[in-house]
């Protein structure tokens, strides 16, 4: 374990180096970080000029799972993102082969290769507009439901990280996966406001097939003091159901990569 934090340590460190060569590309991410939000409020702002409820959510509670969506979002293009994306180039190329070959675990070394530094500035915009949103809420967010928040939130980029890996995954089967990341942007969008307001079908499928919807909800739940104890059981649940199938997934596929020399 404290070599592998060691590894992942020094990868995240020479990824952030390399990025901080181009500074340009914070400022225009910053841009788009905006763009995205504001996008977002204003179908937040469409639809309270014509209701004072959405299913139970007012303003300032759909407000804060539009920042919660944000910052999600935010952790994924920076952590996850770069380096599943890199794996499944990796597979195709045959140079997944100088991964294996390192002393290390390869499932920590395909998930820390990569760091997309200025995607943090969604995590910052998330983070201003949840703040922002929690002021206006009539309970108050002390530090035990900040601290809830906060497990949620890792709980969500777990989930995340293994919906990527899975998908990954199939690359060891059919080598090209074209258009993946955009599959992951439309799918991953339909989370971007708490499943409660969705038809029945639609929330079980944003809890069992694509668990992105239930993991962002969760926080969300949890800013504005809807969280019950149910909701934390379908998370652990959804989180530890996405981990072992995405882990068995990959053993399953390392034993079918053949490497580049076969």
């Amino acid at each position: 374990m404290p070599n592998g934090l060691t590894v992942a340590a020094v990868h995240l460190r020479v990824s952030a180096l390399n990025e901080f060569q181009y500074r340009s590309n914070f400022f225009l991410q910053v841009l788009q970080s905006l763009i995205q939000v504001v996008s977002g409020l204003v179908v937040v702002a469409l639809v309270y000029d014509k209701t004072s409820q959405l299913n139970g959510w007012d303003r300032s509670e759909l407000l804060a799972a539009v920042g919660v969506f944000t910052i999600v979002g935010g952790l994924v293009r920076a952590f996850i993102e770069p380096s599943i994306l890199q794996l499944m180039d990796d597979v195709q190329e045959g140079t997944f082969d100088f991964v294996l070959t390192r002393p290390v675990d390869p499932l920590l070394l395909v998930s820390v290769r990569r760091l997309n530094v200025w995607q943090l500035a969604d995590v910052v915009v998330g983070a201003i507009i949840v703040v922002v949103a929690a002021a206006d809420l009539p309970a108050s967010f002390g530090p035990a439901a900040a601290a809830v928040f906060v497990a949620l939130l890792g709980s969500a980029a777990l989930i995340a990280h293994s919906m990527w890996l899975a998908v990954a995954c199939c690359a060891f089967w059919v080598v090209r996966l074209p258009y993946m990341q955009n599959l992951f942007h439309y799918v991953g969008r339909s989370a971007q406001y708490p499943i409660s307001i969705y038809p029945a079908w639609l929330r079980i499928g944003l809890t069992v097939v694509v668990p992105l919807g239930i993991a962002v909800t969760a926080p969300s739940e949890a800013v504005t003091s809807r969280l019950d104890a149910t909701t934390v059981a379908v998370v652990a649940a959804v989180t530890i159901g996405t981990v072992v199938l995405s882990r068995a997934l990959w053993r399953r596929g390392l034993r079918r990569y053949s490497g580049a020399s076969s």
